[in-house]
């Protein structure tokens, strides 16, 4: 393939999945991770390449929702200090894992997050903090490590399971939930993942600049929509995104 065609089409399909994924609170790999196998990588280069690459979601969208002023500095502190571990954790652990029964686990349940929602027609349209209490923080602290040890070992959608988390448990809206797994989830839990996967594994570092480009710019504008559109708007994103992630795992 020519080579600037390549570079095209991996950043087309990085601006189209991110752009979703930042409005949705999650999903990128549903688009970007396949087409990374499509061009010839594999699963574990494709997998550290994606993760490198999924940093630029978080920045472009942090760029965007501190304009907001919608996270609370202490809340984000403790969802960093929770996920960032578990993440490394899991990113160790990944070949160490059955792949073929995790995806279809995970599939699975990430279609019910998306058939969940859809039943609970008022989840997430407004913010109503519960939970903040010391067993509250526990409890939620100690979901939020799991999600953040699936997010290291695997590649599709644990910033859904994040966004439904900040929704049911902590009574966040979609689009504040959002917010916080962008940045969070995005920014730090992403990254500390993308250092260890750069560490053990190879990446397709030529392709890495177009990927960064395209993971920003749709992180920025999926953020963009979601603030513009309100929480209804997001809620219907989220739907299809789970279901469609979910689809993906299982086949």
């Amino acid at each position: 393939m020519n080579p600037w065609l390549e570079q095209l089409i991996v950043f087309t399909a990085s601006l189209i999945a991110n752009t979703f994924s930042a409005l949705a609170g999650g999903g990128a790999g549903l688009i970007q991770f396949p087409v990374l196998i499509f061009l010839g990588l594999s699963f574990s280069v494709a997998l550290a390449t994606h993760k490198v690459a999924s940093v630029a979601l978080g920045v472009g969208a942090t760029v965007r929702y501190l304009k907001e002023d919608i996270v609370e500095r202490q809340f984000a502190l403790f969802m960093s200090v929770i996920g960032v571990p578990a993440v490394i954790l899991g990113s160790f652990a990944v070949v160490h894992i059955p792949d073929d029964i995790a995806k279809m686990a995970l599939g699975l349940l990430t279609m019910s997050l998306g058939i969940y929602s859809f039943f609970q027609k008022q989840l997430g349209q407004h913010y109503t903090p519960q939970h903040r209490d010391q067993q509250g923080f526990i409890i939620g602290g100690g979901l939020l490590f799991i999600i953040g040890f699936l997010n290291g070992s695997i590649a599709s959608g644990t910033g859904l399971f994040a966004t439904l988390l900040l929704i049911r448990w902590f009574g966040m809206d979609y689009k504040r939930a959002v917010a916080y797994t962008l940045i969070i989830v995005g920014l730090f839990w992403n990254g500390s993942g993308a250092v260890v996967l750069a560490l053990i594994a190879e990446v397709k570092w030529g392709w890495i600049p177009v990927l960064l480009l395209g993971s920003f710019i749709g992180g920025y504008l999926g953020a963009h929509l979601a603030i513009l559109k309100g929480n209804k708007w997001i809620k219907r994103s989220y739907e299809t995104i789970t279901v469609l992630v979910g689809l993906k795992l299982l086949f």
